[in-house]
């Protein structure tokens, strides 16, 4: 009898859920079975089209969100926020579609974070004191991560509001390091090393957070090609590409990337061989 891997096992045992929650009649389903459908479609989302039905069934959910308990309101937000981030990943550049995604995004991050009361009470006299209260990594990450990507596509506007993303990273990696492959911590690294010092940036500090992100869960392969990127390349204020920092980091960890397997993080490390293969091509162009 051939043994498939238990990963391969839970994909396909939840592939198979999918497909039979997508053809059921949808007055027949309850909200916790449409929960169900959309966990199932969450778990494979690395096809695009099944990244898209994810979103869409949990934004079903939505009109009777307030039926669920805490916790899994809490999950069902943070996820939309979550896909609303990785579906900008199927598109080539950030374009006007993907803006409109990021805000999404952003919104249900904060509809996340004011299911805590304490941040909702707090967050008009004081944001970094309505972020202390915060005890959700997800929703402080997925929150920050579709932030600063609004940022990065209006520089001028992303200056000033990016302090709080930087509060919200630095909450998300107080509570849990090593949440999503330490993705915080990266994400907040690469924010140090591209800010200014006025604005809070911080190079060394930033390479700190990625080389303990990276040594923290090396099988989540994004973190290097964060530190090729944003530490082997060099960048001008307002993030523009200027130059070589280091490139013999860069193609080690490039390589490394590449040469990996794919493991659990199915997503991610699809795209992290992704941008591997796209930041190799720029140091070459860069070289030529």
């Amino acid at each position: 009898m051939v043994r498939l891997p238990r990963f391969a096992v839970f994909t396909l045992v939840s592939l198979v859920a999918f497909m039979v929650c997508v053809h059921a009649e949808p007055e027949d389903v309850s909200l916790v079975d449409r929960v169900a459908e959309a966990d199932a479609a969450f778990t494979v989302r690395y096809v695009q089209e099944n990244l898209l039905q994810a979103l869409s069934r949990y934004e079903d959910v939505l009109p009777e969100l307030a039926d669920l308990g805490i916790q899994s309101q809490a999950t069902v937000l943070n996820r939309l926020s979550q896909l609303c981030y990785e579906a900008t990943v199927f598109s080539e550049g950030d374009t006007s579609e993907d803006g409109a995604l990021f805000e999404r995004g952003k919104a249900y991050g904060f509809q996340s974070l004011r299911l805590n009361p304490h941040f909702e009470a707090s967050e008009t006299s004081g944001f970094r004191d309505a972020v202390s209260h915060v005890t959700d990594p997800a929703a402080l990450h997925w929150t920050a991560s579709n932030w600063g990507k609004l940022c990065g596509m209006n520089p001028i506007e992303g200056l000033l509001q990016q302090g709080k993303v930087l509060a919200l990273f630095s909450r998300s990696v107080e509570i849990d390091p090593g949440y999503f492959g330490g993705s915080s911590a990266s994400s907040l690294g690469s924010l140090l090393i591209m800010s200014p010092a006025a604005l809070g940036g911080d190079a060394e500090a930033g390479l700190a957070l990625i080389e303990d992100a990276i040594a923290l869960n090396p099988a989540y392969l994004s973190n290097r090609t964060i530190l090729a990127e944003y530490w082997g390349f060099t960048y001008g204020y307002f993030g523009q590409l200027t130059g070589i920092r280091d490139a013999e980091l860069i193609e080690r960890e490039l390589t490394a990337v590449l040469e990996a397997e794919l493991g659990t993080w199915l997503f991610w490390n699809r795209q992290a061989k992704a941008n591997a293969e796209r930041l190799l091509r720029q140091l070459e162009e860069m070289r030529d």
